[in-house]
């Protein structure tokens, strides 16, 4: 690194130039077998040829007209994800904090509309939801939070998981939307009880909240469902996407149906270069790879194999608290803050991810064959026992 950069990451000392599936290559020629996909966002592992064949023949055709006016990729895309989905309408960005902060500002609409003159959402304990004012503010980590005081009024917090915490608020005059994470990804793969997605859609129903559902980090396919409300066969009224949409390419969507996505009107929300035709194309592109390869249903067989696999290897030591997954979400929780088994993979040319102080999360790409899932199984398990003898 030159010292140019702010100091806002701490980089691993490598750079990697090439990818191929689940493998990244250095400048030095080194192969790293790659267990995060850029935090869960090459979904399709990396350099496919499909998304990649897309970029280039957009790239030679049209990248940016700007949403004066019409853009014929990102009505395709439009049609697509709402397919997919069952929403009725979208609206894009560039990156998944942005279409919280668009999630965010249509539960704010919604209220005042409403005449509610402190509209308020209910956010969770262990969230995320981004960098901005907005979704920091939405977080629930303090850690996020620190420095950026005064935070913004419009928000409310209660336990991940808990439906009688929610119900409580049931009356409350001001609330007019739940945002939650079907599963928290940077609070430690949180994965809460059955019931408890269908229980919020019941309790935003009879109270006519927005129930909207941050689906960055759990869509396209990484739960073993295209999105991981389907899980519970329920329909938020708002969704965000971001992260695998594009398999890199930066692009985010705000999904909505019903009331909230009739909300937004000319002049009410915008982004430069949200939906432009290059963006657009690298995500149809990945919808067609979904729909085609069957990648859902691949991640729900591989995150079960892994999951199992590193069951089997690490149950006896009570040092591992939980093995949880959903899909390729994937979470190892120890008894000790294990941050450094980031280094420890790392030098076994193993990419790992440690969140929440104490979990190993594995966020693979859902092509990764079962061949890749017994190098990454056998060499993290090893990985985590010795750093566990290491503990006593």
């Amino acid at each position: 690194m030159t010292g140019t950069l702010m100091t806002t990451y701490a980089p691993l000392p490598v750079t990697f130039e090439r990818g191929e599936g689940v493998w990244l290559w250095d400048t030095q020629g080194e192969r790293y077998l790659d267990a995060v996909a850029g935090v869960a966002v090459c979904n399709l592992g990396h350099a496919h040829p499909a998304v990649a064949d897309a970029i280039c023949t957009q790239s030679k055709q049209l990248m940016h007209t700007s949403n004066l006016y019409g853009i014929a990729n990102q009505e395709r895309l439009g049609d697509a994800l709402t397919s997919l989905s069952g929403m009725d309408r979208v609206f894009f960005s560039n990156s998944g904090a942005e279409a919280n902060e668009a999630a965010i500002k249509l539960a704010r609409l919604y209220g005042n509309k409403r005449n509610i003159s402190n509209p308020t959402t209910v956010v969770m304990e262990q969230s995320f939801h981004g960098r901005t004012m907005a979704t920091l503010t939405a977080t629930g980590n303090r850690k996020v939070q620190a420095g950026f005081e005064p935070l913004l009024k419009g928000f409310v917090r209660i336990s991940y998981g808990d439906l009688d915490a929610l119900e409580a608020l049931s009356g409350n005059p001001d609330i007019v939307a739940v945002l939650v994470e079907p599963v928290q990804g940077e609070g430690g793969v949180n994965i809460p009880p059955s019931g408890y997605l269908s229980g919020i859609r019941a309790l935003c129903d009879s109270n006519e909240w927005l129930m909207m559902t941050d689906e960055i980090q759990t869509g396209m396919g990484r739960t073993g469902r295209n999105f991981a409300c389907q899980h519970e066969e329920i329909l938020p009224d708002v969704m965000t996407l971001a992260k695998g949409l594009g398999n890199g390419m930066p692009i985010g969507a705000c999904l909505a149906r019903g009331e909230a996505s009739e909300l937004f009107a000319p002049g009410s929300h915008g982004s430069t270069f949200g939906g432009n035709p290059l963006a657009c194309a690298a995500a149809l592109a990945v919808i067609n790879v979904m729909n085609n390869e069957s990648i859902a249903e691949n991640a729900e067989k591989l995150g079960e194999y892994i999951s199992n696999k590193l069951f089997d290897a690490l149950d006896s030591d009570d040092a591992v608290i939980a093995i949880r997954n959903l899909g390729c979400m994937i979470g190892i929780e120890l008894a000790y803050p294990c941050a450094e088994l980031v280094r420890l993979a790392f030098e076994q040319k193993l990419l790992i991810n440690v969140t929440a102080e104490r979990v190993v999360r594995l966020l693979p790409p859902l092509t990764m064959t079962f061949a890749e899932a017994d190098q990454l199984c056998d060499t993290l398990a090893s990985l985590i026992q010795q750093f566990l003898a290491s503990q006593d």
